[in-house]
């Protein structure tokens, strides 16, 4: 377990920081825009589950859990990782989110137009973090074409964006209250 006495440490005010495996980086790297969209997205789930209940809020709480997993995962960059040591986003984490995906979206009617962010707070504050989740993966899809990064990490963040969306759906009375793209609607 992680032990924190002191919050700062004045070793990143040249504009660097360090990783889990004792390197320094600078703060505006790749592997570091990832970590703070991951980050970001934790956030905001956090302000989610502000109104989510029951199976939701346990949801969330493991994708927080998970988030920092993946976190620790991305701060341990991949040359010289001792397995034993390093945690890993595993395969069986994105499982449960495609199973999770899978037993919301069957109670869901079929889309017939594009969800625009919004219905229940609930639902607009998921629609947040899944956008914040899109640019994190965004974002490990870059430092993945210069880094070697865990693949498995990089298939969770895929997953976390649609298990939102579904989220966000079914906190909208099952897709009843889910508002709908008019396309040309507005000219």
């Amino acid at each position: 377990m992680v032990t924190l006495s002191k919050i700062y440490t004045k070793t990143g005010d040249s504009g660097d920081t360090g990783l889990s495996d004792g390197s320094r980086v600078p703060k505006q790297g790749l592997r570091i825009a990832a970590i703070g969209a991951v980050d970001e997205c934790n956030s905001a789930i956090g302000v989610a589950r502000l109104d989510a209940e029951g199976d939701m809020d346990a949801m969330l709480a493991r994708i927080q859990n998970d988030l920092f997993d993946l976190g620790a995962d991305l701060s341990m960059p991949e040359p010289g990782r001792k397995e034993v040591l390093a945690l890993r986003v595993t395969g069986s984490q994105v499982e449960r989110l495609e199973r999770e995906i899978d037993a919301m979206n069957m109670k869901l009617s079929p889309l017939k137009s594009f969800v625009l962010p919004g219905g229940t707070a609930l639902a607009a504050h998921l629609h947040v973090a899944r956008a914040i989740a899109r640019r994190a993966e965004r974002a490990m899809v870059e430092l993945a074409v210069a880094e070697t990064i865990n693949k498995d990490a990089l298939h969770y963040a895929n997953r976390l964006s649609d298990h939102l969306f579904v989220m966000a759906r079914t906190a909208n009375d099952g897709g009843m209250g889910d508002v709908l793209w008019v396309p040309g609607g507005t000219r």
